[in-house]
């Protein structure tokens, strides 16, 4: 936008100065061939009008030539005396020879004075001396090209400095211009990014044009808005969850009604898991957005696998866990790798037969993203199919997968399926790594048993 700003700066004051200082060049070279012209003219009336009582003497022919070579100085117009006899005391002109007389000479002895320009170029004054002994005579000044118009190159170098620096100004003022404009465009981006990036505390400062003004005061409407709608809707969650204490407290109660002490202290350890998770509802619905996740994929997938570890024993599963003891820290909350990873490993047994061999790998790809696997030997997955909320086509909801691919896409990373009948179902999400080291991860929650 600056850019292109500048050029139709340039572009406009380079036409509107072309338009004004042709004519004016063109005034200039007029100005100063009718002021040479004018100067000439009178000093050929004053040389007519001193030559005048001296050519009436026959005698005072050396008189006039003296008159004549004191007037014929360097660097100016040569002057010479045409007598009525035909002989030309002074230089002669290059375009008259000697001893011939023009039309124009002719013209003048009838008593005109006049200025003409010859075929050969330059400019001519001629004036009559009446009275002259022997019959008209004529005073001829002759200008070069050069003595016409000295002075022009002048004029015209003053008037494309001028032009230059009138362009140089405009370009000056269009750049101030095009900065404010662009720096204020900037600032009111870098204010929507913040508010994309979930810091809903941004706001854009009004400034710049009207235009711009305006949309810096809508996009902070915008932002109130938005934030007063994400409130309410985490509250509304928080709320949700908060009414699902009740039955799990219900549950609990029952749990400890039963008679047998060690299947009340399974559902009770199952009761529990329960109300930690509508906390961890709670508090993720409470969560300011602005906060930066983070999550150690290493820990928390090892973590998951051993909550699921009985269930798939149960089930006569050969569980294989592959998670490097280093830290593998990625941008995302705890909760929702947790929530991902559940989904994964819950596919798995909830929808491969029994017996059924999975393994859970974390580690680091060559373009230093770090990557966990889920990969079963199972029949593999309906060729309808679908990781898409809503549409699986596997019988369930279709979230299980959705979220683990939101989770991965929300935080910059990738979801890849593959799926045959012969090598069982393989999902790869991959995470970019992030320099904040997380806090150390929470212990696996005991697991579901039969």
């Amino acid at each position: 936008m600056r850019r292109r700003l500048l050029l139709l700066t340039a572009a406009t004051t380079a036409l509107v100065l072309t338009a004004l200082l042709v004519p004016l060049t063109l005034l200039t070279r007029t100005h100063a061939a009718d002021r040479a012209t004018a100067e000439a003219t009178a000093r050929a009336q004053w040389v007519a009008h001193a030559l005048g009582p001296a050519l009436a003497t026959p005698d005072e022919r050396e008189t006039a030539e003296q008159t004549v070579e004191s007037v014929n100085t360097q660097n100016l117009p040569t002057t010479s005396l045409l007598l009525g006899d035909g002989t030309v005391i002074g230089p002669a002109p290059r375009q008259q020879p000697r001893a011939r007389v023009t039309d124009a000479v002719r013209l003048a002895r009838t008593g005109r004075a006049f200025t003409y320009e010859p075929s050969t170029g330059g400019r001519q004054v001629l004036v009559p001396v009446q009275g002259a002994a022997g019959g008209t005579a004529v005073v001829q000044v002759t200008l070069t090209e050069r003595q016409l118009y000295a002075g022009t190159m002048t004029s015209w170098l003053v008037l494309a400095g001028i032009g230059v620096g009138l362009v140089l100004i405009g370009l000056l003022l269009a750049d101030r211009l095009g900065a404010r404009l662009v720096g204020a465009t900037r600032r009111l981006a870098g204010t929507a990014d913040r508010l994309a990036a979930g810091d809903l505390t941004a706001r854009a400062t009004p400034e710049g044009p009207p235009e711009l003004r305006l949309v810096a005061g809508e996009l902070n409407r915008l932002a109130t808005r938005i934030g007063e709608l994400l409130a309410a809707e985490r509250e509304n969650a928080a709320d949700l969850a908060h009414r699902l204490r009740t039955p799990v407290a219900a549950l609990r109660l029952d749990a400890e009604t039963l008679h047998d002490p060690e299947e009340a202290g399974r559902i009770a350890a199952d009761v529990a898991a329960l109300e930690r998770s509508v906390d961890d509802v709670i508090r993720k619905a409470r969560r300011p957005l602005r906060d930066a996740p983070h999550a150690d994929l290493a820990a928390v997938a090892r973590a998951r696998a051993t909550f699921w570890l009985p269930l798939a024993e149960d089930q006569g599963r050969t569980t294989e866990i592959t998670a490097p003891e280093d830290v593998h820290p990625v941008p995302v909350a705890e909760d929702d790798l947790t929530a991902a990873i559940d989904a994964l490993i819950g596919n798995v047994l909830d929808h491969t037969p029994q017996g059924t061999p999975f393994r859970v790998t974390v580690r680091t790809t060559t373009a230093g993203e770090a990557e966990l696997t889920v990969a079963d030997e199972g029949p593999g997955l309906p060729p309808t199919y679908s990781a898409r909320r809503g549409t699986s086509g596997g019988g369930s909801t279709g979230l299980g997968l959705d979220i683990a691919r939101r989770t991965a896409e929300d935080a910059g990373g990738t979801f890849d399926m593959a799926s045959d009948a012969t090598r069982g179902t393989r999902v790869t999400l991959t995470f970019p790594r992030t320099t904040r080291r997380p806090a150390e991860t929470r212990p696996a929650r005991p697991g579901p048993s039969d």
